[in-house]
This record gives C-alpha cells, sequence and structure tokens, in this order.
C-alpha cells in the first residue's frame, strides 16, 4: 500500500482530535478579563497538548515521506500510535478541569509515554520492512529526541505525585526540545 492513504486516514484523525480538544473549552460567563481566570488552566493545557499534537503530526508526515509503502504491521502500528493520540483530548481535560491535580497531571505524563513509546514502534515497524540502509533508517539515526522524551515522560509521571506543577514544567522542556525544527528527514530526502 502506498503511504498516501495512511497519511490521509492518519490526518484526518489528527484533525478530529484537535477539534474535540478545542470544543471541550467552553465559554467563560461574563464579559470581562475576570471571567477568564477560571478558563486558564483548561486553556493552558490545551495549548501544551495542542502543539504535542502538532510535533506528532509534523514527524508523523515527514516519516511517512520517506517510505516507500506501507505493510500490514505498519498500520495496526499506527493505528496503535492514533489510538493514545486520541486519548490526549480526554486528559487534557481532566489536566485542565482539575487545575493541574496529581492524578490527571500522572495520566496525563502516561497518555504521552506510551504515544511516544507507539512512534518509535511505528518507526521501528517501517524501518524494519524499508531495510536499515533505507532513507527512514538513515534520517533517524540513534533517535535521542524521542528516546530523551520518554525518559523525561518517565520522570515526570512519579513527580506528579510530588509536585505536580514539576511535572508539567517537564512537559513543557519536552515540547521546547521538539520546538527545535529536526531537519534529518528532510535532509536526507534532498539527497
Amino acid at each position: 500500500m502506498k503511504t498516501s492513504r495512511l497519511e490521509a486516514f492518519s490526518d484526518g484523525v489528527f484533525a478530529v482530535i484537535i477539534t474535540i480538544m478545542v470544543l471541550e473549552m467552553k465559554v467563560p460567563h461574563g464579559a470581562d478579563l475576570a471571567a477568564l481566570r477560571p478558563v486558564l488552566p483548561v486553556f493552558l493545557s490545551y495549548v501544551l497538548s495542542f502543539i504535542i499534537l502538532g510535533t506528532y503530526w509534523n514527524n508523523h508526515h515527514h516519516m511517512l515521506q520517506a517510505v516507500r509503502q506501507i505493510r500490514g504491521p505498519s498500520l495496526w502500528a499506527n493505528l496503535h500510535l492514533l489510538f493514545w493520540l486520541s486519548l490526549i483530548p480526554f486528559v487534557t481535560d481532566w489536566m485542565g478541569e482539575n487545575n493541574f491535580a496529581t492524578w490527571p497531571v500522572a495520566l496525563y505524563g502516561i497518555v504521552l509515554i506510551c504515544a511516544g513509546c507507539a512512534y518509535t514502534m511505528l518507526e521501528r515497524s517501517l524501518i524494519k520492512y524499508e531495510g536499515a540502509h533505507s532513507k527512514l533508517a538513515v534520517a533517524v539515526g540513534r533517535e535521542i529526541k524521542g528516546k530523551m522524551s520518554v525518559l523525561l515522560y518517565a520522570i515526570a509521571i512519579p513527580v506528579a505525585f510530588v509536585r505536580p506543577w514539576l511535572s508539567c514544567s517537564i512537559y513543557v522542556v519536552i515540547v521546547i526540545i521538539w520546538l527545535v525544527p529536526d531537519r534529518r528527514i528532510e535532509r536526507t530526502l534532498q539527497e
């Protein structure tokens, strides 16, 4: 199967996930700026999750550009990734609605670590069929950012039970790490 069909399906799922997240934000009662205060945690959790989803979408797109075709195991690996990403609206809303309380922050990290592992599984699945010397394998290399992200999520989850705000800070650090453009796949495709 060509990658375009999988990419189109995944793009649709990403769009639905983001739409669900934004629809979860409720309009405050009141017309002054003070009315926004109660929805600020929901908005901040939305911004964090939007950037995380945008990063996954961007990297997913680049990854699929580096492969020629998709096989059955990669389809399942992609669905596994989309499953974990589809839980982000739920944990985002729970975290924001409860002012970044312990369990919502910890569960947010659990969903993110599972999504990170699922992304790695998809990447490995694609590389397995493309070969160790494929464009994707060369571009991915040792995948430092991905491994560092999973490690930081693993640290942030137990930290949530001591200092939820510190866990949230770790999540923000991971976002900042990924906001630095990673041009490995683009460079590999241009060569």
